[in-house]
């Protein structure tokens, strides 16, 4: 295997951003034997407090509320070197957790961690002609693989648009974005995967898990098709292969992105904008997606991002804002664009302000409509929900009362993301991924600075997610017009009987009934519970 064809367009150095890794995986033989033509990995790194790289990896970190504070980070530039890390962990007695990209909810890395493995090296994207599938390494971002394998070979994967995440926990988590009702999620791409796992006597070891049935592996495979981080091992690589590509050209093993993107923007005002107008928005964007987010739809290259920041006190009260894409080569590309936006605010006032639209390369258009690092960094508390249909009038309500408040409300977000099309083609079993359902989904966000100690911000993030579900004890429990929770943005709130009343256990609102095989997977491949955190998978009771 040449070099050229094994690397592809490296395009730039391993970036530090990314998302919280899960998990990590093992190379096969061949990958071993063709990584040992390139020059030899970084690491193993050992870096302990007193070291001036220490408190570089610290803040290595999106969630400002966590602070890490491990015996040491281990920088780990191959499989071979997680497997050894890990396994010196393990007969230390040393609690283990796992970090790719840094971007956690919650403190699954910090919270009583007395080894980080730090995968931030471990960043390669490269076409693996022995499994004919392209490989990514956990700590690459999604920003570098859309690069990589768009400029390689003009082809991507459907993951999400915060460019600065990386592979390791997102893709373990489900992944999604703005082309995932056009092509569905990203594991749904997923051919295999490479974990480090730990045996019942605690030996260390590398394991590749496949999409094949008959695979004796299949079960971690599938495991890692939206069974979230940090649960079954450390993934070290995923291959990524659309499971009805035939042949072995790689331009024709993954979707390939739309040539030209038309993007557009509409925004409404605070200033005039009433609890009843408020209530018309959300109903009216609601009942668009109700419509038009089925499989196969027209509109299902057509996906919007709904920003509705606190109001904000002054002269300026700020605003609603849409930004939204289509597949620019879909026929009457831009007056479904048009369309939308005019569905969306119909009797709403005041009216939107709608600038021209514009039409881009794909990749530009990802590279400037992407989050990035620094826009992520923060302290923050976010909750998630999936709909299967709009809000309530009543919902909307609640909305408008929490965003309109004052104080910490200035500091938060109600966000609705498109999803459906494709995603909700595929079986809720064939993937951890249990919702294939839903039309949107919601994130309840709360913002703040490092001049407030946030318990205001908590307050008001707390109050808002549960008054919305006060109908299911606070949470939103698989039902009605909703369909659970998203793992890749964890809300320890909801194992909590404090703010979950609904007598609902927290699995259930994650992972409804693909629970208790999650369960005999964890229980087969982690059965000391090395990997672990406030929501991982719980090894079944009796340990069978």
């Amino acid at each position: 295997m040449s070099e050229v064809t094994r690397r592809g367009f490296m395009g730039g150095s391993a970036a530090l951003g990314g998302g919280v890794a899960a998990g990590l995986l093992p190379a096969a033989p061949a990958l071993a034997a063709a990584q040992a033509e390139g020059p030899p990995p970084l690491g193993p790194v050992v870096v302990r407090p007193g070291d001036p790289r220490y408190e570089d990896l610290v803040v290595r970190r999106t969630n400002q509320r966590f602070r890490p504070e491990p015996e040491y980070f281990h920088v780990v530039g191959s499989t071979d070197q997680v497997v050894k890390a890990v396994g010196d962990a393990v007969r230390a007695g040393r609690r283990v957790t796992v970090r790719s990209g840094g971007h956690c909810y919650e403190n699954f890395v910090g919270d009583g961690a007395q080894v980080v493995i730090d995968m931030c090296e471990m960043s390669e994207v490269y076409f693996d002609e022995e499994r004919g599938a392209f490989a990514i390494e956990a700590g690459a971002t999604l920003m570098q693989t859309y690069r990589k394998l768009y400029l390689g070979w003009g082809v991507t994967i459907p993951g999400g648009q915060c460019g600065g995440v990386a592979a390791g926990g997102h893709i373990a988590g489900g992944g999604y974005g703005p082309l995932s009702r056009r092509d569905g999620l990203t594991v749904d791409y997923l051919h295999a995967v490479e974990v480090v796992v730990v045996d019942r006597a605690g030996r260390a070891r590398a394991v590749v898990a496949t999409r094949d049935p008959a695979d004796p592996n299949h079960d971690l495979w599938w495991a890692h098709t939206g069974g979230g981080g940090g649960n079954f091992g450390v993934v070290t690589r995923y291959w990524m292969r659309d499971p009805a590509a035939r042949g072995d050209d790689p331009a024709k093993l993954l979707p390939r992105p739309p040539a030209t993107v038309l993007s557009g923007l509409a925004i409404w005002s605070w200033d005039g904008m009433t609890r009843e107008s408020f209530g018309r928005l959300l109903r009216n964007h609601g009942e668009w997606h109700e419509r038009h987010s089925g499989p196969g739809s027209p509109h299902a290259s057509l996906w919007g991002s709904l920003l509705i920041p606190g109001r904000q006190e002054g002269a300026d009260p700020g605003g609603m804002i849409l930004p939204t894409q289509i597949d620019a080569s879909v026929p009457g590309a831009e007056k479904l664009l048009t369309d939308y936006f005019a569905a969306v605010g119909e009797g709403v006032t005041p009216q939107a302000i709608v600038p021209p639209l514009q039409r881009d390369p794909w990749f530009y258009a990802a590279r400037t409509l992407s989050l990035g690092e620094d826009a992520e960094s923060g302290r923050y508390k976010g909750k998630s929900a999936y709909l299967r249909s709009r809000f309530t009038d009543e919902q909307a309500g609640i909305a408008f009362d929490h965003l309109t408040a004052g104080g910490a409300a200035a500091g938060g977000m109600l966000w609705l993301l498109s999803y459906g099309g494709r995603v909700n083609s595929v079986a809720p079993t064939a993937t951890a991924t249990v919702e294939r359902r839903s039309i949107l989904k919601v994130i309840h966000l709360a913002t703040w600075d490092e001049t407030q100690d946030g318990t205001a911000h908590l307050e008001w993030v707390r109050g808002f997610h549960s008054r919305t579900f006060a109908g299911t004890g606070g949470v939103p429990v698989p039902g009605g017009n909703c369909g659970g929770a998203y793992i890749n943005y964890p809300d320890i709130d909801h194992a909590d009987p404090a703010w979950n009343t609904s007598g609902v256990p927290w699995s259930t609102i994650y992972y409804a009934d693909n629970y208790p095989r999650l369960q005999r997977v964890k229980a087969r491949w982690d059965p000391r519970n090395v990997f672990r955190h406030a929501l991982s998978i719980r090894p079944p009771a009796g340990g069978s």
